[in-house]
């Protein structure tokens, strides 16, 4: 059996593609999301409980391969699934999107965590479309200078910044969708986190046009492991291991 970590679009492709060969894959999702879009093949919903009772779990169920494809800013359960894989003797590959890049027009003002990300608010623009997910809304908590269109895809837990409006909406999103917010919001600055990808990459498009300077956090460090960056050479990692398995 192949476990993939999931919860991205990455992890659903590989776990498609996977299933679609006749390998035996499970894919887990950490359970964040209440109607989460549930990949091909066995799902597993919910934490391990660390990396030993990850470590213990992997050896029972007799995994041949673990691929994690979670989110880049999903740092815990990827060190865990490291020391996880170290004490099981089980190969791990790393699937992860590329980051963005700015390109020519851009305004990116790159920080190291969120709490930069919110210290660098005020001198950038006082109407915000925040899109750095609703786990990190704690971090804006204390901004009192600026209004925010928070869009996240669940209800957030508070506190939230004191002066906002909440979007619920799930991408992927059209740059035409996100001028549209953009303009009908009086947007002035973008604040997301360096996930990558094209499901969301569109308001970066949107403010590109409008001359619109954008907060971008950068990538957490991840653990030393074999990585790859698309869906094809994940596959063939895969194959191998549960052929071989």
């Amino acid at each position: 059996m192949i476990l993939v970590l999931g919860g991205t679009a990455e992890a659903r492709e590989l776990a498609g593609a996977l299933d679609a060969e006749g390998v035996r894959v499970t894919s887990s999702l950490a359970g964040r999301v209440s109607r989460p879009r549930l990949p091909a093949g066995e799902v597993r919903i919910g934490g391990f409980g660390g990396p030993e009772a990850l470590a213990r779990w992997l050896t029972e169920h007799g995994v041949a391969a673990m691929i994690d494809a979670t989110h880049p800013f999903a740092e815990r359960i990827s060190a865990s699934a490291a020391t996880a894989c170290a004490q099981a003797g089980i190969p791990l590959l790393r699937l992860q999107r590329p980051g963005w890049s700015a390109g020519p027009g851009d305004d990116w003002h790159w920080v190291a965590n969120l709490d930069a990300a919110a210290a660098a608010i005020s001198s950038l623009g006082e109407r915000v479309l925040l899109t750095t997910g609703r786990q990190g809304l704690p971090a804006f908590a204390g901004v009192h200078d600026a209004w925010f269109l928070v869009r996240c895809v669940e209800q957030p837990d508070p506190p939230l910044p004191p002066r906002h409006e909440l979007l619920l909406d799930r991408g992927p999103y059209t740059v035409d969708g996100e001028l549209a917010l953009v303009d009908q919001h009086r947007v002035e600055l973008v604040v997301t986190k360096d996930s990558g990808g094209a499901h969301t990459e569109a308001k970066l498009e949107a403010a590109r046009r409008r001359g619109l300077p954008v907060i971008v956090v950068r990538r957490p460090s991840r653990p030393d492991v074999p990585t790859v960056s698309t869906v094809a050479d994940a596959l063939a990692w895969s194959r191998e291991r549960a052929h071989a398995g």
